[in-house]
């Protein structure tokens, strides 16, 4: 199971340490061999772009969903043909491969049909005007490769009309035959090549010949009868002959197909409502990928997962409840959490992810790089606060002072220098800077968001009191919402205030009073969502 990717996840609209937390852990678990990928379920914020620009990481991979999809799966290799192949290749591609169908692609490597042996079936057993109508259709040069024949003389403007004649011949000659356009199969008696144009062949299929007489291919010109030397004898002429029709005369142009980003459980259903054995995999394109048959949608397992900063799985990636997770790291409070196997689960009373993470580094002996360490430390300052925050604990300072060792940082110039990088975020939308970092709850049945802005200052905020009112009401409209709250946090001025949707206002100002003679007024020291924001706005709504 190494050798399969395991995605370490934080929550949907990332933080800093829900990023930072995700890139640590799976370069710890590279270093036990395990093929580990950090995600992120979400746009980063502006602090987080900066930490990871300013220690060399690239974005995590942004996981959509937990399950896999047709690509993500071990699949039949994209054997094909084109549609100029001969059913007899066909069949021995078939063979060669062991497949009991393959998909016709044109020179761009896009599917434009499918054939498989039961058609190949039904033409051979089928009525013989089918096969009259095929050979009708097919080339010399195609009939002479599937009889392994050599043309001796061939023209444009042949007149075939599909029929096959054997002629055996007897006292009467070759009287006895009406060969008008038909494919003619006959032997090396040079008098009867020569009767049997003369009597309008449209090809004539020399088998066992010593020579051709000069006779013979004078009178296949005039007559405009192109003339094959096969390889093989009179029995197997005839009966190669009926496989030298291209499967482009009957191959299906429709065919059920799957896309390569359709979900592996999404292609199961729609494989039971047809009997085929598999199916063409294709991506956006159209270009072939790979056959999926009943085999691979039975045996494939969802995305392994391992969640950091979070356990609740509505904070998680979509259809997290599929999802085969391996372990939750998280700091906050265990919530809607189940699986169907035991996974290992370390939850800490503790401000920050990364915190846990930098221990486990230290507990297993995992030598940190400097530019892991400076990310880890930014991640604990912004979950922290500069432990500001009452979720701060000792072992976040110590940890904190660690990494910045490690790193060679000033914590204080370095925090100073994230949060200013963070605050200059502001010049986008007030909506943008909302939904940025959101978390939503049910809280007495209500479906609540709770959402943090970090601002330079709240002063600003409070001036702005229409502007994001409308904004609450659009965004609880939009997303069907009972309660927003909406808090503007400043480290400079030790606070937050407070915003709400209008029905909620009276039951915010129970949680957040204002002054007298004030409006959303600077709450001091209110600066975590987790352990102070949440449980007040709790308490009012129970």
């Amino acid at each position: 199971m190494r050798d399969e990717t395991v995605y370490i996840t934080g929550h949907r609209h990332p933080d800093t340490d829900s990023i930072a937390a995700a890139i640590a852990y799976a370069f710890y678990k590279k270093t036990q061999g395990i093929k580990a990928v950090p995600c992120r379920l979400g746009d980063l914020n502006q602090e987080t772009k900066y930490l990871l620009d300013r220690f060399g990481f690239d974005e995590p991979l942004l996981l959509k969903d937990a399950r896999k999809t047709l690509e993500e799966i071990d699949c039949d290799p994209p054997v094909t043909i084109s549609q100029e192949t001969t059913f007899l290749e066909t069949i021995r591609r078939m063979k060669e491969c062991g497949r009991e169908s393959l998909a016709v692609v044109d020179e761009g490597n896009r599917m434009i049909g499918y054939v498989s042996k039961s058609d190949l079936a039904n033409i051979a057993l089928g009525d013989t005007a089918a096969e009259i109508e095929l050979l009708k259709h097919t080339t010399v040069e195609e009939i002479a490769a599937t009889i392994d024949g050599r043309i001796l003389y061939n023209c444009s403007d042949t007149h075939i009309s599909g029929k096959v004649s054997i002629v055996a011949l007897s006292e009467g000659g070759t009287m006895n035959y009406n060969v008008e356009d038909r494919i003619v199969i006959v032997g090396s008696d040079a008098a009867a090549q020569e009767e049997l144009i003369r009597k309008g062949a449209g090809l004539l299929i020399i088998v066992w010949p010593n020579e051709v007489s000069e006779n013979v291919l004078r009178a296949a010109e005039e007559s405009r009868c192109p003339i094959i030397l096969s390889g093989h004898g009179g029995m197997n002429t005839s009966r190669y002959l009926f496989f030298a029709p291209p499967v482009s005369l009957i191959m299906k142009k429709n065919p059920v197909v799957f896309r390569s980003d359709m979900f592996v459980e999404d292609a199961a259903k729609k494989m039971m409502q047809s009997r085929y054995r598999s199916y063409p995999v294709l991506d956006k394109q159209s270009h072939m990928m790979g056959y999926v048959s009943r085999f691979h949608v039975l045996n494939h397992e969802n995305k392994r997962i391992i969640l950091v900063d979070h356990n609740e799985f509505s904070q998680s990636v979509k259809a997290i409840e599929k999802a085969q997770i391996l372990e939750v790291i998280d700091h906050h409070r265990i919530n809607d959490f189940a699986t169907t196997q035991p996974v290992s689960f370390r939850n800490e009373i503790i401000g920050s992810t990364a915190t846990i993470i930098a221990t486990i580094f230290r507990e297993n002996q995992i030598l940190m790089p400097k530019e892991l360490a400076g990310l880890l430390l930014g991640a604990i300052l912004s979950d922290t606060l500069v432990f500001q925050s009452p979720t701060s604990t000792q072992k976040d300072k110590e940890a904190a002072y660690l990494l910045a060792a490690l790193a060679d940082l000033d914590i204080d110039t370095f925090s100073k220098e994230m949060f200013t990088a963070a605050a200059s975020g502001n010049d986008r939308s007030l909506r943008e800077q909302i939904v940025q970092d959101i978390k939503y709850f049910e809280i007495s049945g209500q479906h609540t968001m709770i959402s943090q802005v970090f601002v330079p200052s709240v002063a600003e905020m409070r001036g702005r009191e229409d502007e994001i009112l409308r904004e609450i009401e659009v965004l609880r409209d939009k997303k069907e919402l009972d309660v927003i709250v909406v808090a503007f946090t400043s480290i400079i001025d030790e606070g937050s205030v407070f915003f709400s949707n209008r029905d909620f206002r009276e039951k915010l100002l129970e949680a957040f009073p204002d002054r007298p003679g004030e409006k959303h007024s600077l709450q001091k020291n209110i600066l975590s969502r987790k352990i102070q924001i949440l449980p007040m706005v709790t308490a009012v709504m129970e």
